[in-house]
């Protein structure tokens, strides 16, 4: 049973109830559609008048729409209703150590344009760049409004305050990043870290198992290694936005490479995307090669055979396997989801992974399901999608 908030109570007025009933409805008909009004009235046992006033408001808003009559239990041929998908509605900003990808998605979640470009050496050389690409593409949305931009970055982010605290690859402090971008987009901006980001998307958009689980953590792994936590089927944030930052737990010591922090005994240090990367250059000994490649280039040689790629990226399962297990004991989630470019190799690196698991967890402990992400190599983009998506699906109004 949950305490009640007194500092945020707000009493529930009539506003407030059919803001929860609209969300309701709309949430049936993205999970279950095509649904009719008389099955959206069985399902929650609102009246059916109820029900007819939403699904209009709904279809004026042009969220929306029917599709045609199904299958008769007896009487009149029901009629179908799903999400009207065409067009984009939202726009996600990913911003990644090495590049920013901008994006526009539809109601489903569905990518529609994208835009990439490098790095850039400063916060507002950033900002100019991520407002160019965000005003482009709103214009290329044929008129369709644009309910808000989500911005992912890997870093430490305070959402309420819209502030980015520190961001350790660029050592950017104290950015302004929703004011910047809001006052010269005339748009909403949502921002967060990149792994609360991708663990809402998991919660959106993941496989069921996961996205029907009231508690589970996304591993990211990257550059380096971010955690987003779910409890209850809501992020974690903790204070300030500080909550999962257990790349920085100790682990061992004499890491390959030096964690963002610039120690050499963090998790990050021994199971990130670089840690993989100077495993591979070190067991492969190409001289040709100026610097140890990324994961996606590593998981690429592995799945084609290549010894060291697989022995490398074998070796960083094992670490990663330590790091999970400690957040299995501390936490006791239903699952954990491994995202990222590794997800991609998961046949290669389950059993070295769900071994560490087994050998760490105590005898009579939970385990939890350890599954692979389903989001793809850029799960922090549709995290970013997903900040505006889910404030649309499940945000009720303050009235």
């Amino acid at each position: 049973m949950r305490r009640i908030d007194l500092k945020k109570v707000q009493a529930a007025r009539s506003s407030t109830i059919r803001d929860i009933n609209r969300q309701i409805v709309l949430n049936y008909v993205r999970d279950r559609e095509p649904i009719s009004r008389a099955e959206i009235a069985r399902e929650t046992a609102l009246q059916r008048s109820t029900i007819s006033t939403i699904v209009e408001d709904l279809k004026a808003e042009g969220l929306i729409e029917e599709i045609g009559e199904g299958e008769s239990t007896g009487g009149r041929r029901p009629t179908l209703l799903r999400l009207r998908a065409s067009g984009a509605l939202a726009i996600g900003v990913d911003v990644t150590p090495s590049c920013t990808t901008v994006a526009t998605c539809d109601l489903a979640g569905r990518v529609l344009e994208r835009e990439e470009f490098p790095m850039s050496q400063s916060p507002e050389q950033l900002a100019e760049l991520i407002i160019e690409s965000v005003r482009r593409l709103a214009q290329g949305a044929g008129g369709q409004p644009i309910e808000g931009v989500g911005i992912s970055l890997p870093g430490l982010v305070d959402p309420d305050n819209g502030r980015v605290i520190y961001i350790p690859y660029f050592r950017w402090r104290d950015w302004a990043v929703v004011e910047r971008i809001g006052r010269a987009t005339g748009l909403d901006v949502i921002v967060d870290n990149d792994a609360n980001a991708a663990a809402l998307a998991e919660l959106w958009f993941g496989r069921p198992e996961v996205s029907e689980a009231r508690d589970f953590i996304l591993v990211l792994v990257a550059d380096g290694i971010g955690t987003g936590i779910v409890f209850d089927g809501q992020i974690y944030r903790g204070e300030r936005g500080a909550a999962g930052e257990f790349g920085h737990m100790i682990v061992g010591a004499d890491a390959p490479v030096a964690c963002s922090c610039g120690n050499h005994d963090c998790w990050e240090a021994f199971a990130s995307g670089r840690a993989a990367g100077a495993r591979y250059a070190q067991l492969s000994k190409r001289r040709d090669e100026a610097q140890p490649p990324p994961l996606y280039e590593v998981v690429d040689r592995a799945l084609a055979g290549e010894r060291a790629a697989i022995d490398a990226l074998t070796e960083t399962a094992h670490y990663l396997g330590i790091g999970i297990s400690n957040m299995i004991v501390g936490l006791s989630p239903e699952a954990v989801v491994v995202g990222g470019a590794i997800a991609r190799a998961w046949p290669l690196v389950a059993d070295a992974l769900g071994e560490t698991i087994q050998r760490s967890i105590r005898r009579g402990l939970p385990s939890a399901r350890i599954v692979a992400s389903t989001l793809g190599d850029q799960p922090t983009l549709m995290g970013a999608l997903s900040l505006v998506l889910a404030r649309k699906f499940a945000s009720v109004s303050a009235a």
